[in-house]
């Protein structure tokens, strides 16, 4: 994602980031109604969303329950050196693995903050101890289950 100054988009590029954070899929006709354009300002304006990388990416969401993932673990690891390396090796080794949802480096007494999503308990001892723990350089795993999502957003306040 590129880091972009907010200050060079104005109300209308703000309301179309709106509506389509709600509902991605719906048209430029619709889209420019809501917004209060015509079709061809309004799709020349989502074009040049997408190109200056303020839309990067479109997705549809998914239930994790309605698919078997029912495991939601937050995650909080410490290294041994906060070194490049150290950093960069962790760094591309979580990057593959399909049961980590997000990932950041901290501040604090953890390194980085992990969300997993698994099928069960088993499965996350399996990622722990299979893939997790064997990362060169992890010297502290912390793990905490979540037991229901409270607030659970996905569109960014504009």
């Amino acid at each position: 994602m590129p880091d972009l100054p907010s200050h060079n988009i104005d109300d209308i590029d703000r309301r179309i980031l709106a509506e389509l954070q709600n509902d991605g899929r719906m048209t430029n006709q619709d889209l420019s109604e809501r917004v209060g354009l015509s079709p061809s300002p309004c799709l020349r304006r989502l074009r040049t969303l997408e190109t200056t990388g303020r839309i990067f990416r479109y997705v549809a969401l998914v239930d994790p329950n309605a698919v078997g993932l029912t495991v939601t673990a937050f995650v909080r690891i410490r290294l041994d050196q906060q070194d490049d390396r150290h950093l960069a090796l962790f760094e591309e080794a979580v990057a593959g693995f399909p049961e980590v949802m997000e990932c950041y480096l901290m501040t604090g007494d953890a390194d980085y903050q992990l969300r997993i999503l698994v099928r069960s308990l088993g499965a996350f001892e399996d990622f722990l101890r299979q893939k997790l723990t064997r990362i060169e350089g992890v010297s502290q795993v912390t793990t905490s289950f979540a037991l229901r999502p409270v607030v659970y957003k996905t569109s960014i306040p504009i």
